[in-house]
């Protein structure tokens, strides 16, 4: 065995590797996270023309943006993960994995790379793709966007773990995955952006796992969000990181479910 194949990174990378190949043989799990969130912010485009954007100081390139990222995040990490986990769970893999030198957060970190990295590729493409053809430009503050999608990677991530445990088959995370992708797509800002909710409701829907997200890209490009206005977003974000990780250690399965 080579010295990289006994250090972490080198575990985690081969199994992302291996995780590859099993990936490309799941064509529905593939087109999800390939397909789908590119296809998707043309709905969003659609419904902001009807908004009163200009009124809540927004445009049609901020709104667009950031909702575009947050598919990525959904679809490429968040559901992408659920189909991955209980798909090795069911086949036991995860069980034979665990009798080697992997540890568990090894284990759960590298079966997640392959989709990490294809939310993190697909989110500067749509981010570059919504800069040139909506006019938005280079974000006015992009520590703010750094933050917001490194937050939804870990946060997708995390939770796509924690419902992976209650997600019996493959087949079934198209279910278990609809709570959280439909409260978020409808809910954190991305088809309505919280600026034109009235503000009690806007008030609840700031408490959301991914609403945080999308107000630290937003206000990223818009360089509206002060460093004061953005502690409220960060913290409720690494909130509900917090509680996924420690969801996936208290209930997360690695044998089949019966």
């Amino acid at each position: 065995m080579t010295t990289a194949m006994t250090t972490p990174v080198g575990r985690m990378a081969a199994l992302a590797r291996a995780e590859v190949t099993l990936l490309g043989r799941s064509r529905g799990t593939l087109f999800a996270a390939m397909f789908v969130p590119l296809l998707l912010p043309f709905s969003v485009r659609e419904a902001a023309k009807g908004m009163d954007l200009a009124e809540a100081g927004l445009s049609l390139g901020t709104v667009v943006l950031p909702a575009s990222i947050g598919f990525s995040l959904l679809y490429a990490v968040y559901a992408t993960l659920v189909s991955v986990y209980t798909a090795r769970r069911e086949e036991l893999v995860l069980k034979r994995l665990r009798t080697g030198e992997l540890k568990d957060t090894e284990i759960l970190a590298g079966a997640a790379l392959p989709a990490v990295v294809t939310g993190l590729a697909q989110s500067l493409v749509l981010a570059v793709g919504c800069a040139v053809l909506l006019d938005v430009g280079a974000p006015e503050a992009p520590h703010l966007a750094v933050l917001g999608l490194l937050l939804g990677v870990v946060l997708c991530a995390s939770l796509g773990a924690v419902t992976a445990s209650f997600t019996r088959t493959v087949e079934s995370a198209q279910v278990t995955t609809l709570p959280v992708v439909f409260l978020s797509m409808i809910f954190s800002g991305m088809f309505v952006p919280l600026e034109v909710l009235p503000d009690r409701v806007a008030s609840v829907c700031e408490l959301l796992p991914l609403t945080p997200v999308i107000t630290l890209l937003r206000g990223g490009w818009t360089g509206d969000l002060s460093a004061y206005e953005a502690i409220g977003p960060v913290l409720t974000g690494l909130a509900w990181t917090v509680l996924g990780v420690l969801a996936v250690r208290r209930w997360f399965r690695w044998e089949p479910r019966h």
